[in-house]
C-alpha cells in the first residue's frame, strides 16, 4: 500500500482537519497536542512554521548532542510536504503556525521573506532552541494568538506581519547562535568542503571558466543549498564563488612557485575561460602578474 498525504490547501482546510477554529482566513495558530492526522504526510499549500515541545524523536529533525532540547522549529514554505517520523505525521507536542502568501501582500514581510534562507532547509536542519529562546518565541505567539481574536479590521494584516517578522528575525539570531554552538561539526563539514573545493578545481570540472555547482557541493556534504551557503558564509565571509576563486588562486602559486608551469598551462589546469582572464585575477588579487610573481619568489 502506497504513502498517503494529506493536502491542505487553504488555511480553512487546516483547522477543519485539525480541530481548530478559524479567526482568521489567512493565519492561524493549531495546538498540536494529538493532531489526529491519519496519513503519512502532510503537504502545506502556505508556509508553515512548526514549534515541536517534549520532543523524544527530534533526532528526525537534525538533533544531535550538540544542540539544545527545550524545543526545535521546523520552516516549510508553500507546497512543501511534511512527516514527523514513523510513528507521526506531526508532532504530538507543540504548535502549527500557518499564514497563506497572500497575507503578506503589501507588507514589508512580503519584500524581506527571501532572507529567511531557513524556509529552504531541509527537515534536518531544523532549529533547536534552549529554554530562554523558547520563551521568546511562545511570547510572539501569543501576540499572534492575541491579535488572532481581534475583529479583522484594516491594520491586521499589517500586525499580523509584523509579529510573524519579529519571530522570523528571532529564528534568524538563533540559528546563527547554533552555527556557533555546532562550531565542532561545522569544522570537520568545512575542512571536507576544502578537499572538495581543491578536487572540483584540479579535476577540470570548472574548465572553460564553468561555475562551481551549490547542489554538487551541497549534496556531497549532505546538506540542503541553503543551509551549505549560510554556513560557509557564516564561517568565512563568502560566497561559494568567491570562495573557490580564492582556493584557484592559492593552488595557482603553487604551481606557479613549484610546478614550473607558465601562466597559460596554470589558467588551463584550474580551470580559467582564459590566459588573459586568470592573468588579470591574480594581478587584482596579489599585485602582480602571474609570471613576475614566479619570478620574484625564485
Amino acid at each position: 500500500m502506497g504513502n498517503s498525504t494529506l493536502d491542505l490547501k487553504t488555511v480553512g482546510e487546516c483547522n477543519r482537519c485539525l480541530g481548530c477554529a478559524t479567526l482568521h482566513p489567512q493565519v492561524t495558530l493549531v495546538n498540536l497536542e494529538n493532531p489526529g492526522v491519519q496519513e503519512d504526510a502532510v503537504k502545506f499549500e502556505f508556509y508553515a512554521i512548526l514549534l515541536i515541545e517534549e520532543c523524544s524523536d527530534c533526532s528526525s529533525c537534525g538533533r544531535r548532542y550538540y544542540d539544545y532540547t527545550n524545543a526545535t522549529m521546523v520552516f516549510l514554505k508553500p507546497g512543501e510536504v511534511f512527516s514527523m517520523s514513523r510513528r507521526g505525521t506531526l508532532p504530538d507536542h507543540g504548535w502549527l503556525l500557518a499564514f497563506h502568501p497572500d497575507l503578506l501582500s503589501c507588507t514589508s514581510l512580503q519584500r524581506d521573506m527571501a532572507n529567511y534562507t531557513f524556509f529552504d532547509y531541509r527537515k534536518e536542519e531544523a532549529l533547536h532552541l534552549s529554554q530562554r529562546e523558547t520563551e521568546t518565541i511562545t511570547c510572539c505567539l501569543e501576540n499572534i494568538e492575541d491579535e488572532l481574536h481581534h475583529a479583522i479590521d484594516r491594520h491586521s494584516a499589517t500586525i499580523l506581519s509584523r509579529h510573524i517578522e519579529l519571530m522570523l528575525d528571532y529564528c534568524t539570531r538563533y540559528y546563527e547562535r547554533q552555527f556557533i554552538t555546532r562550531e565542532n561539526k561545522n569544522k570537520s563539514i568545512l575542512s571536507h568542503f576544502a578537499c572538495l573545493a581543491d578536487e572540483c578545481i584540479t579535476s577540470g570540472r570548472l574548465h572553460g571558466g564553468r561555475e562551481p555547482s551549490p547542489s554538487w557541493f551541497a549534496g556531497a556534504l549532505g546538506l540542503s543549498e541553503a543551509y551549505f551557503a549560510d554556513l560557509l558564509k557564516f564561517e568565512t565571509g563568502k560566497t561559494l564563488a568567491t570562495y573557490v576563486r580564492l582556493r584557484q588562486m592559492e593552488l595557482a602559486k603553487r604551481l606557479l612557485l613549484n610546478g614550473g608551469r607558465s601562466a597559460v598551462d596554470v589558467a588551463r589546469h584550474l580551470g580559467f575561460a582564459s590566459v588573459q582572464q586568470f592573468s588579470a585575477l591574480f594581478k587584482r588579487l596579489t599585485g602582480v602578474a602571474p609570471n613576475d610573481y614566479r619570478l620574484s619568489k625564485n
